[in-house]
């Protein structure tokens, strides 16, 4: 059997099923979220004088060293330094205060190829003055030397010699 509702009565009762909504009170969560962000300010570094180990004389394989704690040069084997022109590359550096900074030196030789020849030498290891970990207390300047060990061989060709490094700072 099938019953026919007057259209107002048939609302009324699909109203009286129709679940009913219910509003509850706003609930923050606990604790509540934070939002943060980090800034960070980039370090500089710039180059203020290239590693140049100036004049020098070979009778026989050596080495010329350029020491850059104390800034000084030495040179083993028949190596002969001529004149005073030599000295550690130099660098400064700034980074945000209370930050640390780690230097970064290739681990590989440099080689240092003659100008208008395909001779080489080899500049390793770098060395750096004071360690390679620093701590930046106030909002100032750093600075560092780089030396190392020319090695030269018996044989070399007289001429200018030139290479590149990098050097690397990074800080968290």
């Amino acid at each position: 059997m099938v019953r026919v509702l007057p259209a107002l009565a048939a609302l009324a009762a699909a109203a009286a099923l129709a679940p009913v909504a219910a509003f509850a009170a706003p609930i923050g969560a606990s604790p509540p979220a934070t939002g943060n962000a980090l800034l960070i300010y980039p370090v500089t570094i710039t180059k203020t004088a290239d590693l140049d180990f100036g004049l020098v004389t070979v009778t026989t394989a050596g080495t010329a060293i350029i020491d850059p704690n104390a800034n000084t040069i030495a040179s083993s084997g028949g190596v002969v330094l001529v004149g005073t022109q030599w000295h550690a590359a130099e660098f400064v550096g700034a980074a945000r205060s209370s930050s640390v900074v780690n230097i970064k030196l290739p681990n590989q030789p440099i080689t240092l190829t003659r100008q208008g020849g395909t001779e080489t030498m080899t500049v390793s290891p770098l060395t750096l003055q004071g360690q390679s970990k620093r701590s930046i207390a106030a909002a100032t300047s750093f600075s560092f030397r780089v030396g190392g060990t020319l090695n030269v061989g018996a044989n070399q060709a007289e001429g200018t010699y030139t290479g590149t490094f990098d050097v690397e700072i990074q800080y968290p």
